[in-house]
């Protein structure tokens, strides 16, 4: 293949963005000055396959296990973007790609070049701060936090409670060409409907007993940045049309007045409820919940990326005893990696603040762990017996390899819940987040019902 023209290479030198050029056999056939400053600044990377100097794969990334933006353009004829775990100079980093073909005489793709930019809001390795993670859920988390960062859509995070929507928000407004710019954060849940509007769009001096002189709301707090809407499923439905008024025409009025205030926020919000339920029971307005879900993001709970606790772990001993040199055993890190945390991140940075309590050396063992989980292992088992059940009834065929069906493992787990429990059946059933009547059903079933 012929060597690409000059001019090519130059136009890249001169670009600050890292960009490599490299042929369809994947070799790199040239980098510019902003590519070997970040990414190769002690060795050349010429004749090189990028596959091997970005990941240090011996194979192609869509033959690695990774997605391949080279392969995806050769089948699509058009640019593609990827966002990558990349080796670098300073470790391993999340890297945004961007991937365009150009085509010969011939119209035939012959030269692919590849813009590569840090994601400087998660990180794949223990750090301070920021999201973490390596997990397939948090990697298709994070490319859509990557794809909808830089622009100004309205974002509907949703997930558990504590699985980390805030620093999502954090990352999606670092993100933005807004990022200079404040981030507010709302709690919804904690305001009533008199202090929401207040407290969203401000008052005028004289508003109300009280008010002697004006207050500017969040809204204006946020001006040029981002407002944060947490747990946006608990707006009063009142207040729900004055929310929507602001997504829509950009304008609010402060409580008292009359002069219609412009606004220039983006809107992030999150929620753990299921606000299409809330709209079809009537308790969340339909057009809302479209404005607010441009772009949906589903924030992956704990126990979908179990595969990342070690690197939390990591990370949340550094922040919570900067001080200490911790570590956790072999046996302290597995028991951990077998717990559920329904509370998510939120649940293991507790565990792990009182395990650090606990341990009085340098390594936190299996029985600290053990210890620090106390009462929040009867309530993971709670939960995932209300998992185990649903499966149960949604799944009545299906084997596990002990040969027994998921009926019948649920039936097993009512009786043991049965046989322990001291209260009413009414408190049975709100311990295993069903109805009372649901709980008869399945006592029925397994002739308990007396």
């Amino acid at each position: 293949m012929s060597a690409p023209l000059p001019e090519l290479v130059s136009y890249l030198e001169g670009l600050a963005a890292p960009h490599i050029l490299f042929d369809r056999q994947y070799r790199i056939v040239a980098a510019n000055a902003a590519y070997r400053s970040q990414f190769s600044p002690q060795t050349s990377v010429i004749g090189r396959t990028c596959y091997e100097v970005s990941h240090h794969f011996n194979a192609p990334c869509d033959q690695s296990g990774e997605s391949c933006p080279l392969a995806r353009s050769r089948e699509s004829g058009q640019p593609e973007r990827v966002l990558h775990l990349h080796h670098t100079p300073k470790g391993e980093a999340y890297v945004n790609i961007e991937l365009v073909p150009l085509r010969d005489a011939k119209g035939e793709q012959a030269y692919f070049v590849e813009k590569m930019e840090p994601l400087r809001v998660a990180q794949g390795l223990p750090t301070a701060q920021g999201l973490i993670g390596r997990a397939p859920a948090f990697q298709q988390m994070l490319e859509l936090v990557a794809r909808v960062g830089p622009s100004d859509a309205s974002v509907l995070l949703l997930g558990e409670s504590g699985s980390g929507k805030e620093l999502v928000a954090r990352a999606l407004h670092e993100a933005s060409p807004r990022a200079r710019a404040p981030l507010v954060v709302v709690e919804c849940s904690s305001l009533t409907e008199t202090l929401f509007e207040n407290e969203l769009f401000g008052h005028e001096r004289g508003a109300f007993t009280g008010a002697v002189a004006a207050k500017i709301g969040l809204v204006e707090s946020a001006s040029g940045g981002t407002l944060f809407l947490d747990e946006v499923g608990d707006i009063p439905l009142p207040m729900q049309v004055k929310l929507l008024r602001l997504l829509e025409s950009g304008t609010y009025r402060r409580v008292g007045s009359t002069e219609l205030r412009r606004s220039d926020v983006r809107i992030v919000s999150a929620t753990h409820r299921d606000l299409r339920a809330m709209v079809a029971e009537g308790h969340f307005r339909e057009d809302l919940y479209y404005r607010l879900s441009t772009f949906p993001i589903r924030v992956p709970a704990l126990r979908e990326r179990a595969s990342d606790i070690p690197l939390l772990v990591s990370a949340l001993l550094a922040r919570l005893a900067p001080k200490r040199p911790l570590s956790l055993s072999a046996d302290a890190l597995q028991r951990l990696s077998d717990y559920a945390f329904p509370g998510n991140v939120r649940e293991l940075r507790n565990v792990l603040e009182r395990a650090t309590l606990l341990c009085d050396g340098q390594t936190i063992e299996s029985v600290h762990v053990q210890r620090a989980l106390g009462e929040d292992a009867g309530v993971a088992r709670a939960a995932q017996s209300k998992v185990d059940m649903s499966a149960a009834l949604q799944n009545p065929t299906q084997t596990q390899r002990s040969g027994k069906s998921l009926k019948d493992m649920a039936q097993e787990e009512l009786l043991a819940q049965l046989r322990n429990h001291r209260g009413s059946r009414a408190e049975l059933a709100a311990k295993l987040g069903i109805s009372e009547r649901s709980l008869y059903r399945r006592l029925r079933a397994i002739g308990k019902a007396d």
